[in-house]
């Protein structure tokens, strides 16, 4: 079994941290601690914080945080990779393992971090399909307004060894393919959607994605939060558009996964996903193998532009 329970946060370098921040309160996400170097912003779970925003001379992915199981799988990750566990220095507490994988990325596996009151958050909305009737006098009213990001769910990886950062964590910590995709022929895997192997437990599709990266250069794809529904999904997109911000590609519904999805790129380049309604697989799922190509990233959405490949 993985000693990962979840992804924890994402974690980037930025030129501006006043910017990133007004950004994030229209995504959908609060500060939940800012010091002069960095911005640590939570959802509206309880986790400490989701996404750290770190100042530094330019615009970058830097790595990202996974959640142990235990404070025993803790310290089987740190045997398993050869570092100690220590104290984390950063807002939250608790303990980490902090180690570089083999394309570069810091990864910091952590346990026994603060926790906040979860936010106020309302509940999905009921919904009148063809085949039932469960919202009885109750009308729909929403207006524009950030969505409510209620967590962290998946980071994707464009990286520039495939075969060895899939051994990585595969082998080492225990992350589980859901899906994979080929090219040319089906020997050829350059891409896998990668659920933490929790046995019998459902969990998300994918917590991370590794993709061969066509020039070479590890960097993120995307991060992605998970939203309360479909209204919530077009509400904050609504939001984020009358504020100005950039949009990448959406909504749409993917077929790995099966996320509703919508894609918006911060005020510097990266993008960053609002989802909802995800496959919860567990490992007994059978793993699928399909052929790459643009048509195998939705059932149904906009075409997808050139941008949404920068």
């Amino acid at each position: 079994m993985s000693p990962i329970q979840d992804i924890a946060f994402v974690r980037y370098q930025v030129t501006d941290l006043e910017r990133m921040q007004g950004f994030l309160a229209d995504f959908g996400l609060h500060t939940a601690a800012r010091t002069p170097q960095a911005l640590y912003s939570r959802a509206a779970g309880a986790a400490h914080h989701v996404h750290v925003a770190e100042l530094g001379p330019e615009n970058a992915t830097v790595g990202f945080g996974l959640l142990a199981r235990s404070a025993e799988a803790l310290r089987e990750v740190a045997q398993r990779v050869g570092q100690p566990v220590q104290p984390n220095p950063e807002p939250g507490g608790g303990e980490r393992v902090r180690f570089t994988d083999p394309c570069g990325f810091a990864v910091d596996v952590i346990h026994g971090q603060a926790q906040h009151a979860p936010l106020p958050a309302r509940a999905a909305l009921a919904f009148n399909d063809a085949a039932s009737r469960r919202r009885l006098g109750q009308p729909i009213r929403l207006g524009p307004q950030p969505s409510c990001v209620m967590r962290l769910g998946h980071l994707a990886l464009l990286v520039a060894d495939f075969p060895k950062m899939l051994a990585f964590y595969r082998d080492l910590l225990g992350f589980v393919p859901s899906d994979t995709y080929w090219a040319g022929s089906e020997a050829n895997t350059i891409a896998a959607f990668m659920h933490c192997g929790l046995g019998e437990q459902w969990t998300d599709h994918h917590t991370l994605a590794l993709i061969s990266a066509e020039d070479g250069r590890s960097r993120f794809d995307h991060s992605a939060f998970e939203v309360i529904d479909l209204d919530d999904v077009m509400q904050g997109g609504e939001w984020l558009n009358q504020r100005g911000h950039s949009h990448s590609w959406g909504v749409g519904r993917h077929i790995q996964g099966s996320q509703i999805f919508d894609y918006w790129r911060d005020p510097f380049g990266h993008k960053i996903e609002h989802w909802t309604d995800g496959d919860l697989v567990n490992d007994r799922t059978p793993v699928g193998h399909a052929p790459i190509s643009p048509d195998e990233l939705k059932q149904w959405a906009p075409p997808i532009t050139p941008e949404f490949f920068a």
